[in-house]
């Protein structure tokens, strides 16, 4: 099973949820799942503070990058996960590709990092809940992936995961 995570920029949240979902799947030593990210309009770095707050958490950033999807059409995704933010007034870039879509919208802590006005505490508390929230909702979506092998029902249950 290949998941992409996807946004426009693929800098921070795409990232992050790559190497999350890098980080369970290699915990439960998940050799038949597979994770990676990318973007419509690829930013060309990783935000330093993804970096920082990965490592921080003991998740490996070996071979993060900022890329375009146009990059992984060998990767074949059979669910495709945007992670842009349509409340905060995000676009979320339209990934054509055959495959299921889920929308998982996350706050980009990049924005807080970046904001004069914030605090590091708020910038550090905003990653911290990004990296326990994809956890959460890759553990769970694991745990849905092996319990139901229906593709409609597989769509349906995962939607949910986002609630």
């Amino acid at each position: 099973m290949n998941i992409l995570f996807i946004c426009t920029h693929n800098r921070c949240r795409s990232i992050v949820a790559e190497a999350v979902g890098n980080h369970v799947r290699q915990l439960h030593e998940r050799n038949d799942i597979h994770f990676a990210s990318a973007g419509s309009e690829p930013e060309g770095h990783v935000f330093p503070g993804a970096i920082e707050h990965l490592e921080g958490h003991g998740i490996s950033t070996d071979g993060l990058r900022s890329k375009s999807w146009d990059e992984l059409e060998d990767f074949n995704a059979d669910i495709v996960i945007p992670v842009c933010d349509k409340a905060a007034g995000e676009a979320c870039p339209l990934f054509l590709a055959p495959a299921l879509r889920i929308q998982w919208p996350l706050s980009d802590p990049s924005k807080i990092a970046l904001d004069p006005a914030s605090t590091p505490e708020q910038a550090n508390s905003a990653f911290a809940a990004l990296i326990s929230t994809l956890t959460q909702r890759i553990e769970t979506m694991i745990q849905i992936i092996d319990s139901t092998p229906d593709l409609q029902q597989l769509d349906e249950r995962l939607q949910a995961v986002a609630d």
